[in-house]
């Protein structure tokens, strides 16, 4: 059925994509990955604001 010198790679997931955040000091958009460095890549600030969503979020109250 699978040739010897065959290898099947199974299905991979993209890579996950960098979340935006807005610098507090210079307001710089700085993109972050999951395993990135916390901080402006402008100037290096580390208190970072993420940005609001364009989605409609609407919630169920009881």
């Amino acid at each position: 059925m699978f040739s010897e010198g065959l290898l099947l790679k199974p299905d991979m997931d993209p890579p996950p994509q960098p979340i935006r955040y807005l610098c507090g000091d210079c307001g710089a958009e700085t993109p972050l990955y999951t395993d990135g460095v916390l901080q402006c890549c402008v100037c290096f600030y580390k208190i970072l604001y993420k940005k609001r969503t364009h989605r409609v979020l609407q919630y169920e109250a009881r």
